[in-house]
């Protein structure tokens, strides 16, 4: 049986069946179902697994399954970690459950997967696939966690939207950050700007952005303005390395143009850096790509081993040699 994650969102009960699968790339609304399931069954034991303890000794689901007792509560599995090879387990345990439930949890599985055929087919199973979140479903979720609160603003919910790029567990945490830090329910865009530290990521992100693209002018400018926190040079090294990377998957993808290339891109691009991605796709082929990569990797490696030198300047003679790399 095939269930739509927005509407056990909506009602988790919904799902009737004793297994479900839970699978695919969103591990922030997985994260968010589980938590949904505990507090629908409050008065359960909830029994965590992984799929490799599970194979080693299936002995030790059977006991727990067939050790039913009148002064226990009744037991809910987490299952993690699980692909095909669990599915003759479950399918030896589907009629043994009782009021016993499994919940199983998965990476993305394809078509051909047997385990997810069989729980889309199943009657006594639920599928259910946890796509990407998209722009729509974050807005969603923000004026769902922040109902109530004042000041929420399409700047503000752009600038919470810009911060988490579209990743749910991201999202999550600075919501809860959000939620604590504005306890009168007045979102405010000046404390909400320094909360997200969203000056300087802002202000970095401008750069590597011109960096990229090979202006030379406006990344000397910007070399020159933007401060950096010595303490997140790992962070800035970071959101290079997206960079390199989703440019590299441009470069994999073969389409016929590079904006196809992008819109095929998973997670997808926020639509605000869209255009700076495609001029910058039309600068940087796999060979580029890859020795910058390499050097990323080398510069990595040389701060977290030497407390002692200028990490700022390592960071900033990078994105100089970005520049030049982008216009050779």
């Amino acid at each position: 049986m095939i269930y739509k994650s927005y509407i056990l969102e909506q009602n988790i009960n919904s799902i009737n069946e004793k297994i479900a699968l839970f699978y695919g790339v969103n591990l922030g609304l997985k994260n968010d179902l589980k938590a949904k399931i505990i507090e629908s069954h409050k008065n359960s034991e909830i029994l965590r697994y992984s799929q490799d303890e599970i194979l080693k000794d299936e002995a030790l689901l059977a006991n727990e399954i067939k050790n039913i007792s009148l002064f226990e509560k009744n037991k809910i599995f987490f299952i993690e970690n699980v692909n095909d090879k669990i599915l003759e387990t479950i399918q030896e345990f589907e009629n043994m459950l009782s009021d016993r439930k499994i919940f199983l949890f998965s990476e993305v599985l394809d078509k051909k997967s047997k385990l997810r055929n069989y729980t889309e087919k199943s009657k006594n199973c639920a599928c259910v696939a946890c796509y990407e979140d998209n722009e729509i479903s974050i807005k969603k979720l923000i004026n769902s966690r922040l109902n109530g609160f004042n000041g929420l603003t399409p700047y503000n919910i752009n600038l919470i939207i810009d911060h988490t790029n579209l990743d749910r567990s991201k999202l999550n945490n600075e919501l809860n950050k959000i939620i604590s830090c504005f306890p009168d329910k007045n979102v405010l865009s000046e404390k909400l700007e320094i909360l997200l530290n969203a000056k300087v990521n802002t202000d970095f992100n401008k750069l590597n952005d011109e960096a990229f693209l090979g202006n030379k002018i406006n990344t000397n400018k910007l070399l020159a303005q933007t401060g950096m926190d010595n303490e997140k040079n790992i962070f800035y090294l970071n959101i290079i390395n997206q960079r390199l990377e989703k440019l590299l998957q441009i470069n994999n993808l073969n389409k016929s143009t590079i904006e196809d290339a992008i819109n095929s891109l998973k997670p997808p691009v926020f639509w605000k850096d869209k255009p700076n991605l495609t001029n910058q796709a039309k600068k940087w082929n796999k060979f580029k790509v890859q020795k910058m990569i390499n050097l990323t990797f080398k510069l990595e490696k040389k701060i977290k081993s030497n407390n002692l030198i200028e990490k700022n300047i390592l960071i900033k003679k990078l994105l100089v040699d970005i520049c030049s790399l982008a216009n050779a």
